[in-house]
């Protein structure tokens, strides 16, 4: 396929937490805050916190503090089981939660308090979006963009992006949707968010993507 008319502008992004002013002292607490709380709040909890740079037993923040602040280990483990990204959208992951944290509430209607100063922070993310200079009008400059553009370039448009744009979508495969690439498009679609870093998700980017340009040769 030729150069595409409508160029992929890469940005990147800086996320600046702010508080809610809303805190849990114990799950009933976490159930209000999690049902009241804005979208952006449950994507910095939930979708955000493999980039916090703790490898642990948990998979977002919820767990992290029923398991370490309530010590509420059989809750923890049935809410690391959520995957936020194999929901469509952001009120999906909610109501997993709430379903999950509701669940447990039936079967231990009194459950622990945290200790004074254990207590769970609800934040939300403030995004500040800048354009990196680069644009890609065809598969071959896309390519060698996205090799070396900042880890933050890739964020904003592979996971971020789910915020933006809701379901299960990024930037990528939406310009790859939007420029006729369907094959290419699925590929990246299938991505699994949930089991990579940012350095994974470059890989398998540059593969897919490589696999593409090669194909577009034998063509020729």
């Amino acid at each position: 396929m030729g150069d595409v008319m409508t160029p992929f502008e890469f940005r990147e992004c800086v996320n600046i937490l702010k508080s809610t002013g809303r805190k849990a002292g114990n799950l009933r607490e976490l159930r209000d805050g999690v049902a009241m709380v804005s979208d952006g709040s449950i994507f910095h909890h939930t979708c955000q916190y493999f980039l916090k740079g703790r490898i642990t037993e948990y998979t977002n923040d919820f767990a992290q503090w029923a398991g370490e602040g309530l010590e509420e280990r059989a809750l923890s483990e049935h809410l690391s089981n959520i995957d936020p990204y194999a929901c469509g959208t952001l009120g999906d992951v909610r109501s997993e939660l709430l379903r999950v944290i509701d669940s447990y509430l039936e079967i231990f209607p009194e459950p622990r308090e945290a200790m004074p100063g254990d207590e769970f922070f609800f934040n939300e993310p403030v995004t500040l979006v800048a354009p990196v200079g680069i644009k890609a009008g065809n598969l071959a400059e896309f390519l060698i963009a996205v090799k070396f553009v900042d880890a933050a370039s890739l964020y904003y448009h592979f996971y971020e992006a789910r915020l933006r744009l809701g379901g299960r979508i990024d930037d990528f495969t939406k310009w790859f949707i939007d420029t006729g690439r369907q094959e290419l498009a699925e590929k990246i679609r299938k991505i699994d968010p949930f089991m990579h870093n940012l350095d994974g998700i470059r890989e398998h980017l540059v593969e897919a993507v490589e696999a593409e340009v090669k194909k577009g040769m034998e063509v020729i």
